[in-house]
Parts: C-alpha cells; sequence; structure tokens
C-alpha cells in the first residue's frame, strides 16, 4: 500500500431505531498516522458506573453508556474482547482540600480488583472534583425535559465523557 491512500474497513452493522446500518471507517496509511489503542474513563460509583470512551485516534471523547457496579468487571472483559485498550481512566473523589471523600474508599477496592483481573492494564486516577455538577449542568443546557435531565445513568456517562475529555485536553 501506498504511503498517503485511504482504506475502507468495513465495521459491523448496527441498529438505529430499528433499521440495519453499514458504517465503513476510512484510514489514512501514512508514516505518521497510525491508529492507536482506544481509551476508557469510568465514573465509578456505588450503584452505576459511567462510562466514556476515545475513538481509536484518541480524538474524541464520547459516552458509551452506564451499567450497574456489580456488572462492571464483566461488561469490561466484554468490551476488552471486543476493542483494544490502551488504558483506562478512573474519577478519583476527593474533597477540595485533597482530602478522601466517603467514595474513596469504594474507588481504591475497585482499582485493586481491576488490577488484579487486567493486571496489564493499566489504571490512571483523574479528578473528577465537580464532574457530576458540570454534567448535570450541561445536560441541562441541552433542553431535556425535567426527566430526562434528572435521569442519573445520564449524568454519570456525561460525567465519565469530562473527565476524559480533560485528560485528552491535558495531553495538549
Amino acid at each position: 500500500m501506498e504511503e498517503g491512500t485511504f482504506v475502507k474497513e468495513p465495521k459491523a452493522a448496527f441498529t438505529n431505531g430499528g433499521g440495519a446500518y453499514s458504517r465503513n471507517y476510512c484510514q489514512l496509511k501514512t508514516k505518521n498516522c497510525q491508529l492507536k489503542m482506544r481509551i476508557l474513563a469510568l465514573d465509578y460509583g456505588k450503584k452505576r458506573t459511567g462510562i466514556a470512551v476515545t475513538d481509536p485516534l484518541q480524538i474524541i471523547a464520547t459516552g458509551l453508556e452506564t451499567v450497574d457496579t456489580g456488572e462492571l468487571i464483566g461488561y469490561l472483559k466484554k468490551y476488552m474482547q471486543a476493542e483494544q485498550v490502551e488504558k483506562v481512566l478512573i474519577g478519583y473523589p476527593l474533597n477540595f482540600d485533597d482530602s478522601p471523600t466517603d467514595a474513596t474508599p469504594l474507588v481504591d477496592k475497585f482499582i485493586g480488583k481491576f488490577a488484579n483481573v487486567f493486571p496489564n492494564l493499566p489504571i490512571e486516577k483523574c479528578d473528577e472534583r465537580l464532574t457530576s455538577k458540570m454534567a448535570s449542568q450541561y445536560i441541562s443546557e441541552m433542553g431535556l425535559k425535567k426527566k430526562d435531565r434528572e435521569n442519573k445513568a445520564l449524568i454519570d456517562t456525561v460525567s465519565a465523557v469530562i473527565i476524559l475529555q480533560e485528560y485528552l485536553e491535558s495531553r495538549g
């Protein structure tokens, strides 16, 4: 293949509102342009965990979904069988004076469990202060109905997107 040529790689079909569609990705093959692995971000909570993911080029942060925290490890195993993941970011809860919150021990416990299940995959703590508040504000500005604005699963997913987007922006 010549440098600078486009290659279309068919991806799996997906459904949207009952109709099936196929999606093609175009990849530019050059010496300087290579697909990277995805980065996942978790907004870990006692009941639910919001998940966000980058595109393969690690440019765009997108909300993936919110899962029950008890099912998170199983969900991540399935996801990582289907997608290549470079690292996982986890929102780390701290107070404004950098002291632990009530949720900090839960996150620490999960990090230990994650490291046992995925020993070769780095997990990085990211400051999550105010992400839920920011997520609620963004959702409110989208003009959704009050019931949708109060959807805690949506807030968790948007919080994970904020964690991931801030990480991407911090890399430059």
